[in-house]
């Protein structure tokens, strides 16, 4: 199946015809931003939830009535096969997006050559600025008065993909990193939700592509 995805403000007023945006998330955590994604479901269906490890997201994800799959690195050969049982996982419920929710492995080429162009990240900071793993404590000791939530699709590099949506938190004065972190959640649950809901998967007749846009 091809896909396109186009970010820009999307003009789908004369669109014929819409379609649900069919998505599998990966996440391998508590699941909550997943369980935020699975409650306010509209524009999109979540149709398959795949982690790397047992957790309680997948409890979540089974309690939705939403099939699970667990792709462990340890029963594995190497990482290399680890990708590409991944994709086979993804693939069985041909979706077009995919969101990373928690997940804490980092993909590798051949699943970002098969998804890398339709996979959804969030992070929290306002990337260009704060990439990596410690977004929140960079950015307090650095002493920026705003920080926030990115959502951007995943590429090669370490939270460089492109951004869909951004929302800002302001900094308290004296704010510890978890409860700086605890507010930047909230708001993450918000927006990747907004983007999800804004996006309309339609089928380009003249290329045969389906593209899926958002209009944030």
């Amino acid at each position: 199946m091809k896909v396109r995805i186009r970010t820009h403000h999307a003009n789908i007023a004369e669109v014929s015809e819409k379609k649900t945006v069919k998505i599998v998330v990966l996440a391998s955590g508590a699941g909550t931003l997943l369980q935020s994604i699975i409650d306010q479901q509209g524009a999109y269906q979540v149709v398959g939830v795949v982690s790397d490890i047992d957790c309680a997201a997948l409890e979540r994800a089974q309690v939705a009535g939403i099939p699970t799959e667990i792709i462990s690195l340890a029963e594995s050969r190497d990482r290399d096969d680890w990708n590409t049982r991944l994709v086979a996982a993804v693939e069985k419920h041909n979706p077009q997006l995919v969101v990373s929710a928690g997940f804490m492995k980092i993909v590798g080429k051949e699943f970002l050559a098969r998804y890398g162009g339709r996979t959804i990240n969030t992070h929290p900071a306002l990337l260009p600025a704060f990439p990596g793993a410690h977004a929140v404590r960079d950015a307090l000791a650095y002493g920026v008065k705003v920080t926030g939530s990115t959502v951007h699709f995943i590429d090669e590099g370490v939270d460089t993909g492109e951004i869909i949506a951004q929302q800002a938190v302001d900094v308290r004065r004296g704010e510890s990193e978890a409860d700086l972190h605890e507010r930047i959640k909230q708001v993450e649950r918000k927006l990747i939700v907004s983007v999800l809901n804004s996006a309309v998967v339609v089928m380009n007749a003249e290329t045969n592509c389906e593209e899926v846009f958002f209009h944030v």
